[in-house]
């Protein structure tokens, strides 16, 4: 009896990651959004064997808007509006510049701010998060571990809580999620807990009826070849649980058949239909 509520129990655990067959509740699309460029000097930072030595990249930033029947939900909140116009820079170590501000695109879908329901965030590096504050009636998804470092007090020094000042006080909903999280309940959008690059950081799977599965990477992956060579960034937190990250993230991919979108590959925005298009 003891062996079968135990077994019981991790099944009900592991039940939101295991829905592939189960058909969505609701009519799903996704669209991609552009959160702006970030300009890589040194590309070396993203290897910590030292991979990429004088060289350099562009980066594109992906938000993306998932509707869910009559709900919606944003995943990844871009760059600072801020850095909207600004000019690239050779020195230091990066750029970034942003083309059009997220309220200024869901606009043309015409979305305000109020009708986002749900805002996910793989993880809180500044160019996920900064167009946060813009969403404050939105209900907050974030892995439990990068939540817990963002309410720290103080909190540690290369993590800035500013835009998540809302949540933080009490003034919007939050839900910190501890290991994977199944949405919307049915199986068709799942956040994939794969820590290392935070120590919370989250990837998300999208089943559409047409397209199929799509697996974004948040920053599991940097751009394609940081992804084939499983490489660790300098400014992951464990190395080792990036290197596990990877290999699940690349065996749910394989079973499950997915196109897998790197967030912050120029050559991944053209798996998706171009703004303001959807993927259905």
């Amino acid at each position: 009896m003891i062996w079968k509520a135990i077994a019981s129990a991790a099944l009900a655990l592991a039940a939101p990651a295991i829905a592939q067959d189960k058909p969505a509740a609701a009519k799903v699309s996704l669209t991609r959004l552009d959160c702006g460029t970030v300009r890589v000097n040194r590309l070396n930072a993203f290897s910590d064997t030292e991979a990429y030595p004088g060289q350099s990249r562009d980066l594109t930033v992906g938000c993306y808007l998932i509707r869910h029947g009559d709900q919606l939900m944003l995943w990844d909140l871009g760059l600072p509006s801020a850095l909207k116009g600004a000019d690239f820079s050779s020195d230091g170590d990066m750029s970034a510049s942003v083309t059009r501000t997220l309220v200024e695109q869901l606009a043309e879908l015409d979305l305000k701010p109020e009708d986002i329901d749900i805002v996910g965030i793989s993880h809180f590096h500044f160019d996920h998060i900064a167009q946060l504050p813009d969403f404050p009636t939105a209900k907050l998804f974030i892995g439990k571990s990068d939540w817990d470092l963002l309410t720290q007090s103080p909190p540690p020094a290369f993590v800035d809580p500013t835009p998540f000042a809302h949540w933080i006080s009490g003034g919007g909903q939050v839900e910190p999620v501890a290991r994977d999280k199944d949405v919307f309940g049915d199986g068709s959008v799942v956040m994939f807990d794969m820590p290392g690059h935070t120590p919370g950081h989250h990837t998300l799977l999208v089943r559409l009826a047409g397209m199929g599965t799509v697996l974004l990477t948040g920053d599991q992956a940097h751009f394609q070849e940081n992804y084939d060579s499983e490489g660790v960034p300098t400014f992951n937190t464990n190395r080792a649980d990036t290197l596990a990250s990877f290999g699940r993230f690349k065996a749910l991919a394989k079973n499950l058949k997915a196109t897998v979108i790197i967030q912050h590959e120029p050559r991944d925005v053209g798996k998706l239909p171009a703004f303001p298009k959807a993927a259905e």
